[in-house]
Parts: structure tokens; C-alpha cells; sequence
């Protein structure tokens, strides 16, 4: 009887919380996205336990970027959103960093081959942000859309003009 109790409160609490998540964040003004959000629904990305795998060489990257999963995701362009993830800086101004690609990876776009256009995002500030290197992880809230940015590391199928960056919590 009371494993029957706990196990009915713990559905009913994990139900509350799925329908509360998509509330609360429209309540904080942003709509929580993941990388496999980004890809089209057809299309998976590549597996945390298969990122490691990659080759880690200094060769020109753009020119090994993965060609297959290149189709865009239409549906949060206008819409303010957070997605979490990690710094390659383009544009670094005294201590900030102004723009930059966000990647979902640590080593994307540097030491391994960049992830295909639609798993990149060019992230623009008008305040420089003070990272504290390509294995910070974090949050960046702004307002989102399809982009077709093509840089010296990878093409980018999305931007994002920041209003928050914020290091992402452990």
C-alpha cells in the first residue's frame, strides 16, 4: 500500500511538472531549447558517447564539417529562447567576447570537425561577456532565428542576438 502511494504521488508529481515546465518558462519570458530541437524532425544528431570519437587534429575544419543533417527548424524564429552550450569566440573585445559561435560541444569548431549548420549558432551581444574559456558551459537568452552565417571555422544555420548570457549551473 504505501509503495502503491508513493509510486501514484511520484507519477502524479512527474505529470505536474511536465505541464508546469512549458508554464514556467513562457513565464520567464523565454522558451527552453535543446540541440535536437534544432534538427529537423527526420534527422538525429550525434550521440554524447560517440562526440569523443572525433578526431581531434588542428587541420582546417570548415572543410571536414559534416555535410548530412543541413535542414533548418523554422519554428522559434521571432521567439525569445534559452539554449545552453558551449563558446567559440569570433569576436573578443578586451576581456568579452561580442560574438561567437555556441556550440553543443565542447571542442566543436576547434579541435574536432564542426557539427553540421543546423547544431551551430552565431550568438551576437551588445554587452561583452567575460568567459572563462571553451569549457565554460552556458545559458544564452535572446532572440532566435534561421541564419545562414558562413565563418573561417564552420557554417551556421541559426543566430541568436543575446539579451543574457549566464554561465550555465552544475
Amino acid at each position: 500500500m504505501v509503495s502503491q502511494g508513493l509510486h501514484r504521488r511520484a507519477v502524479l508529481a512527474g505529470l505536474a511538472t511536465a505541464t508546469l515546465i512549458p508554464r514556467l518558462a513562457r513565464a520567464q519570458g523565454y522558451i527552453d531549447l535543446e540541440w535536437e530541437d534544432l534538427l529537423p524532425k527526420d534527422q538525429t544528431g550525434i550521440p554524447n558517447a560517440l562526440r569523443s570519437l572525433l578526431p581531434h587534429d588542428e587541420d582546417m575544419m570548415l572543410s571536414r564539417q559534416q555535410p548530412e543533417s543541413t535542414g533548418v527548424r523554422t519554428d522559434w524564429n521571432g521567439q525569445i529562447v534559452r539554449l545552453p552550450g558551449f563558446i567559440v569566440p569570433i569576436d573578443q573585445r578586451g576581456i568579452g567576447v561580442m560574438a561567437f559561435i555556441l556550440v553543443p560541444y565542447v571542442g566543436a569548431c576547434v579541435h574536432v570537425p564542426p557539427p553540421p549548420a543546423n547544431q551551430l549558432v552565431f550568438v551576437t551581444t551588445s554587452t561583452p561577456y567575460e568567459n572563462k574559456g571553451l569549457f565554460e558551459a552556458v545559458n544564452v537568452i535572446g532572440m532566435f532565428g534561421v541564419s545562414s552565417v558562413s565563418t573561417q571555422l564552420a557554417d551556421i544555420g541559426y543566430a541568436l542576438s543575446a539579451d543574457k548570457i549566464e554561465p550555465y549551473p552544475l
